[in-house]
């Protein structure tokens, strides 16, 4: 034979088996430590700096939505909409949420400054 009868008469060790799931656990542990780190945790973040980003846009700013249109925020309706300008003296209102990026932080839109009446000119004095 080739097995002795003395290793065939000893009973297997407890502590053994306990250690050996524990072993075939650490790799499990480790690839869903691996999936956080690479996957998830990034994705977070890039959610919520979109969120900030979104939030932060103010009158001035040009913006792409989802939808692929390019327009000037021109007004900042309440915190969930705002008012964009397309084309000159065409509006949309839209959600934020449908504000994919904002390209360029401009400078707030100025209204026309009302037109001031000039005083009439006096003719000069006859002298």
């Amino acid at each position: 034979m080739l097995i002795t009868e003395a290793f065939a008469q000893t009973a297997p060790a407890a502590p053994l088996a306990s250690t050996d799931t524990l072993i075939q656990l650490v790799p499990i542990v480790a690839m869903i430590a691996i999936v956080y780190f690479i996957l998830w945790r990034p994705q977070q973040r890039r959610a919520k700096e979109q969120r900030e980003m979104v939030q932060a846009a103010k009158r001035g700013d040009v913006v792409v939505t989802t939808g692929g249109i390019i327009g000037k925020v021109a007004k900042s309706v309440d915190d969930y909409e705002v008012e964009l300008e397309v084309a000159p003296n065409v509006r949309v209102r839209l959600a934020r949420t449908g504000i994919a990026e904002v390209r360029a932080k401009g400078e707030p839109i100025k209204e026309a400054p009302a037109a001031k009446s000039q005083p009439a000119k006096k003719d000069a004095p006859n002298a």
